[in-house]
């Protein structure tokens, strides 16, 4: 019996490690699949026009590297401009959707008020919409108020997010209502239970929600093209499409733009890493 014992604690053993490196396996594709696509942007960004999708030879770094294209991409639009537009852009909504989110998910979360699972099951519904349905509406809507070719347009617009509601709400479901309770026992008003007790407890959250946010505003191209026409105000997303010409594509500056245009984003994700892990949970798990 042993001896049998051990030959089945043998096999699980096996199992076991053949499971791992299966899964390790599946893991190393997947990353390569999402890697490869980036290191051919980095290797597209110093090369020529004619280089970029040569493939016999294909070379991930050219005999002679173009590292002017970096210098380029500034002098032929008026890149600083756009990122000037694309930075200013993104912090507002950012900033005005932590807010918005934040505060509406508190009264969601801590208060009683008449219609209130309604009024949420209504508002969270909006996700479920594709923003394509009702752009048209909205750019109507945007136009009679006079903020077409506005940056304005585009923070009204975004200011208010559905989704940022419902996962800040999820947070906020989590904490003891026995800390509000307590709080408007000692005389607190509801701002400041949200200020001084709910904020400060959500950073998790709030660095979540930032991450989404910042990321969309900052690469989304759609909104921007239907609403900003005059060329000062278009942001960089915009700005790599006038190397696309009629006949011809400078692909190398492009790549380079590209790669400028993603620094932002990963110092952003660099520096809220810490809480991002933890809000997705902390958000996810509780409904």
């Amino acid at each position: 019996m042993s001896a049998e014992k051990e030959k089945k604690l043998r096999s699980k053993r096996r199992n076991a490690v053949i499971g791992k490196v299966c899964i390790y396996a599946i893991l190393l594709l997947i990353t390569a699949a999402m890697v490869v696509p980036f290191l051919w942007m980095l290797s597209a960004s110093i090369k020529s026009n004619r280089e970029v999708f040569l493939m016999d030879p294909f070379e991930w770094i050219p005999k002679v590297p173009k590292w002017d294209n970096y210098i380029k991409i500034w002098t032929k639009i008026p890149l600083l401009k756009f990122v000037q537009n694309t930075v200013f852009l993104t912090i507002v909504v950012t900033c005005l959707q932590l807010l918005t989110s934040s505060f509406a998910a508190y009264s969601f979360a801590k208060l009683e008020f008449k219609h209130k699972n309604a009024l949420f099951l209504a508002y969270i519904a909006t996700i479920a919409m594709p923003w394509q349905v009702y752009m048209v509406p909205q750019f109507i809507m945007m136009r009679a108020m006079g903020l077409n070719d506005k940056l304005l347009a585009m923070i009204c617009l975004q200011a208010f997010s559905a989704f940022g509601v419902f996962m800040m709400k999820q947070f906020y479901d989590g904490i003891p209502i026995d800390l509000c309770e307590a709080a408007r026992i000692d005389g607190m008003s509801e701002y400041g239970i949200y200020a001084k007790i709910m904020l400060p407890l959500s950073k998790p959250a709030l660095s979540t929600l930032t991450i989404f946010t910042f990321v969309n505003t900052w690469n989304d191209y759609l909104g921007p093209l239907i609403y900003l026409k005059t060329e000062t105000k278009k942001t960089i997303q915009l700005g790599l499409k006038m190397f696309i010409g009629q006949y011809s594509a400078e692909y190398g500056l492009i790549m380079a733009g590209s790669v400028l245009s993603l620094i932002p984003v990963i110092i952003v994700f660099l520096c809220l890493q810490k809480y991002f892990v933890e809000g997705v949970a902390s958000t996810g798990l509780k409904g």
